[in-house]
């Protein structure tokens, strides 16, 4: 009897791919080679036409679903819609998710080793953005063979991945799935990541990105970060609902301790966050969100912006998720719409806010599952 769940993908192992040809990146520098981590989940068909590309977000990785291991706690993020009959069912796609450019989890970032100098990166790794990462996805797909995916899938920053690979590789991308995303941030959004750098930045430990080579971290900054970000991701109606103004004790201590329950799952997540993601990569994640705009270049017309696009859209928002609003995707829908576009929309009524694109919600499931399912019913029409 199997250890794992009918509907996990059971063990999966990283792998990782070396490119040597250098990168150009939008900032103007170029990147001489890199690796980029990820793993596969289901198989590849015959004629190659039944992959799935998964876009992370913010903090997110190449470990999107199953275990590495039998003694794994936590599956991957996405595993919740990853599996043998989940809305992206491994039994009839193979599903290849990683970890993009900067990141540090296995691909090419600020902690890895600078060719030019010995050293690690650190600050001096360049600058990225949404477009120099599908332009490396595209690569990775190239390396496995792949010329065109059935669909490409990403929720938050991930949606931005996706929307960006419809306007750079339309003709390589069957199917387009944007959740809980938008199409360029708000000032507000911009506000909370400049908040979020600068607490980093601000850290004594940090030493202008060079804290590797002071053998310390730059963990009270990247802690009030991830507390800063965290607030955003939770509705007012989700964190009521789960820790209300709740005491840890029965008194109020009139101190600056933790007292609110509130306060200590904050504390929690920035404390396990900080030592466990690299503070330069989320420096550079933050400005690749703040850097996506696909209409600055269009005079700010979303819909002229959109013209390249040629496959059918499925964009998903979340009552309340306050952090990428519902009125952003549906700016994002009618731009489709008078694109002449083909695009699906659903509101899902959640209490969750950002974060509900993480979670399997009913209703959730049934757009993304129903929309998937099409995908894969066009496969088997077309007789692959």
């Amino acid at each position: 009897m199997s250890e794992f769940a009918p509907d996990s993908v059971g063990l999966v192992t990283p792998q990782t791919a070396r490119f040597d040809d250098p990168l150009e990146l939008a900032c103007g520098r170029t990147l001489p080679g890199y690796e980029l981590i990820y793993e596969t989940y289901g198989t590849l068909n015959a004629a190659r036409s039944n992959a799935v590309l998964i876009c992370h977000a913010l903090s997110g990785h190449h470990h999107a679903a199953g275990y590495h291991s039998s003694d794994e706690r936590k599956p991957g993020w996405w595993d919740a819609h990853i599996g043998p009959g989940k809305s992206i069912d491994t039994e009839r796609f193979f599903v290849i998710s990683l970890n993009n450019l900067g990141g540090c989890h296995g691909s090419t970032g600020p902690t890895s080793a600078n060719p030019d100098t010995g050293r690690q990166w650190g600050p001096d790794f360049p600058m990225v953005t949404v477009e120099d990462w599908v332009h490396s996805q595209a690569r990775l797909a190239d390396r496995l063979g792949i010329q065109r995916f059935a669909a490409v899938v990403g929720g938050s920053l991930g949606g931005m991945q996706v929307l960006q690979w419809a306007l750079a590789y339309p003709e390589r991308i069957a199917n387009a799935v944007v959740i809980a995303a938008t199409p360029k941030l708000s000032a507000q959004n911009i506000a909370f990541n400049e908040v979020a750098r600068q607490a980093i930045r601000s850290d004594p430990d940090f030493f202008d990105g060079w804290y590797a080579e002071h053998a310390t971290l730059p963990k009270r900054g990247l802690k009030l970060a991830r507390m800063v970000g965290h607030i955003t991701y939770l509705s007012e109606d989700a964190m009521g609902s789960k820790f209300g103004r709740d005491l840890r004790s029965d008194d109020l201590n009139f101190g600056f301790d933790v007292e609110f329950q509130v306060e200590s799952y904050l504390r929690y997540q920035g404390d396990t966050f900080s030592t466990s993601f690299d503070a330069n990569t989320y420096l550079l994640m933050t400005k690749v969100l703040d850097y996506f705009d696909p209409a600055a270049s269009h005079g700010g017309d979303l819909a002229r912006a959109l013209a390249p696009a040629s496959c059918p859209f499925l964009v998903v928002s979340f009552s309340t998720d306050w952090r990428f609003t519902p009125s952003r995707s549906r700016e994002l829908v009618n731009a489709l719409i008078r694109a002449g576009k083909r695009v699906s929309y659903a509101n899902i009524d959640s209490p969750h806010g950002h974060d509900a694109f993480l979670l399997p919600e009913p209703r959730y499931q049934a757009v993304f599952g129903g929309f998937m399912a099409r995908v894969a019913g066009d496969l088997d029409l077309e007789g692959h």
